[in-house]
């Protein structure tokens, strides 16, 4: 039994997987994937790329996961996972191309000017 492993990223996040056949267990830092994402459309960013390949219950995964926030990192697991999908199996790139499942977002947060408040906010101006 082969192990595949990848990485994604999503703004400061990164996660590792490791993917191999099984019954569908996700396990992300040591917790069951529900019990780390633990509301319904996070767990559903998780599980898109197997819905998309029609893959459900048919691989293992074990995640690494750190930075950024949860959206963040379940973004990260979705890509991660889409790229082991498709060294697997490459027929199901398109499918999982179409849903844009296959593109790193490359979106940062800006970063602050000095002089400003923030990255674009400037300080009040006030003319006495």
């Amino acid at each position: 039994m082969s192990v595949t492993n990848t990485s994604g990223r999503r703004k400061t996040a990164v996660a590792r997987i490791y993917l191999k056949e099984g019954n569908g267990t996700i396990t992300v830092n040591g917790k069951d994937h529900k019990v780390y994402f633990p509301t319904l459309p996070l767990q559903y960013i998780v599980n898109q790329s197997f819905e998309v390949s029609e893959l459900i219950g048919k691989y293992d995964v074990n995640v690494n996961v750190n930075g950024g926030g949860v959206k963040g990192q379940a973004e990260a697991v979705r890509l991660a996972i889409a790229k082991a999908i498709v060294e697997l199996d490459a027929e199901k790139k398109p499918a999982l191309r179409a849903k844009g499942l296959m593109t790193r977002d490359m979106r940062m947060v800006e970063r602050k000017k000095p002089g400003r408040k923030k990255a674009r906010k400037k300080f009040q101006f006030s003319k006495r």
